[in-house]
């Protein structure tokens, strides 16, 4: 067991977000999952991600605020406490069109080549 404290968590720049700030709360260390990552996302009024596409499936889980989803032809709103799972390949894009600030987990595979302890 390892138990990694929020204020350990470490900055990192996401490619393709605005207005965003992200922390690696898992993964990319010695100590952490071996399969995946996980992170916490705070998206400003008015920040999002994309439009883009990874190879890699992910999931979001949002804890406060809304969180405007586009991808596979729907718009649809995620509320506190919903997942939203975009498959490998599928384009996303995503927007806070509130005025709080969107928080949300994100978990997602290594990329190819990366692995547990491999920084990114």
């Amino acid at each position: 067991m390892h138990i990694k404290h929020f204020a350990e968590a470490e900055s990192y720049e996401a490619p393709n977000h605005q207005s965003c700030t992200s922390l690696r709360l898992a993964g990319f260390s010695d100590d952490g999952p071996e399969n995946f990552w996980v992170g916490c996302s705070h998206f400003l009024p008015g920040g999002g991600a994309g439009p883009d596409a990874s190879p890699l499936e992910k999931v979001y889980v949002i804890l406060s605020g809304e969180l405007t989803v586009h991808a596979g032809g729907k718009t649809q709103v995620a509320r506190p406490m919903d997942t939203v799972f975009i498959p490998g390949g599928e384009e996303r894009e995503i927007r806070n069109n509130g005025n709080d600030v969107v928080t949300m987990i994100v978990a997602m595979p290594y990329p190819p080549g990366a692995a547990r302890g491999g920084g990114r």
